[in-house]
């Protein structure tokens, strides 16, 4: 447990206002618990952010599988949801960790690789874009996918009837909805979670898409662990594929531009199976908190 009487700096960041709380942990010497990740995110009694993210060196890594990628890409970005939960990756989160990572100097080059519990993401800077290699995805229930079109389905509040969805594995679980006609993207209830069926047995996060034209869509997401959020890099490309998929394109074949609340996003096919996701990246504070306080 972290020692409560000190005091800790932070750097607090956003992508597309998917914001985070950034803390450097250079020497490995931090024990980041859940519930000073919990204190940390809080929006009224701590820093606020949707997920909190400690800069360590991989190869102090606590994972035996994250400390193996230490040859290859020395930071391990170290992820937590808000409320205080581990997980696999955050691809807005890569961009704000990337940004941080040059802005200090612990990595100098256009091009270089970080470490997640994911696996390795490649990353490149694009003028005023940061363009992430997501890796590989996949669709976890891929025969019912391709007879059926989807394989869950997901209850929004305040409406009856189920939307049937697609499951998505970007390293992290996604259930992605295409809103019938006449549904209101900007009118639905995410204050409470969707309930998907069957239960996903580590959680989802729920993208709600609105086809806007040829390789253009909205989205709203409700993540796992946190709630509805301005953005979410994973599940922007989670949406992309699966609207390439119900257009015919199991391989996406163009970029797809996706609105999110707090802005906008390009995902682009790569070879082998991956996706790239490329938008901005802002580091907006820096500070010192007195974990006392919290």
């Amino acid at each position: 447990m972290a020692d409560m009487s000190a005091e800790l700096r932070f750097t607090k960041g956003h992508g597309t206002e998917n914001d985070f709380v950034l803390v450097p942990d250079v020497d490995a010497g931090l024990d980041l618990d859940a519930d000073l990740v919990r204190r940390l995110a809080d929006r009224h009694a701590g820093v606020g952010g949707d997920g909190v993210i400690r800069v360590v060196p991989t190869a102090a890594a606590a994972e035996e599988s994250v400390r193996a990628m230490a040859d290859r890409a020395p930071w391990f970005m170290d992820y937590r949801n808000a409320n205080g939960s581990v997980a696999e990756m955050c691809g807005n989160g890569t961009r704000v960790f990337a940004a941080y990572l040059r802005r200090q100097g612990l990595e100098t080059s256009g091009e270089f690789e970080i470490a997640t519990r994911a696996g390795i993401k490649g990353i490149r800077f694009e003028g005023d874009l940061i363009a992430t290699n997501m890796g590989p995805w996949r669709f976890p229930e891929e025969a019912r996918a391709q007879s059926d079109g989807f394989d869950a389905l997901v209850h929004v509040a305040g409406h009856t009837e189920p939307w049937s969805a697609l499951s998505v594995d970007m390293g992290n679980p996604h259930t992605v909805v295409a809103l019938p006609e006449g549904v209101d993207l900007d009118g639905l209830d995410l204050l409470h979670a969707p309930e998907v069926r069957p239960v996903p047995p580590h959680g989802t996060n729920v993208e709600l898409v609105r086809i806007l034209g040829p390789g253009h869509i909205a989205m709203r997401v409700h993540e796992r662990g946190v709630g509805e959020t301005r953005s979410c890099g994973t599940g922007v490309c989670a949406a992309a594929l699966a609207t390439s998929f119900w257009a015919g394109e199991p391989e996406p074949t163009r970029d797809w531009t996706v609105d999110v609340p707090g802005g906008r996003l390009r995902v682009r096919a790569l070879p082998r199976h991956e996706v790239e996701l490329a938008g901005p990246a802002a580091l907006v504070a820096d500070g010192t908190i007195d974990l006392a306080s919290l």
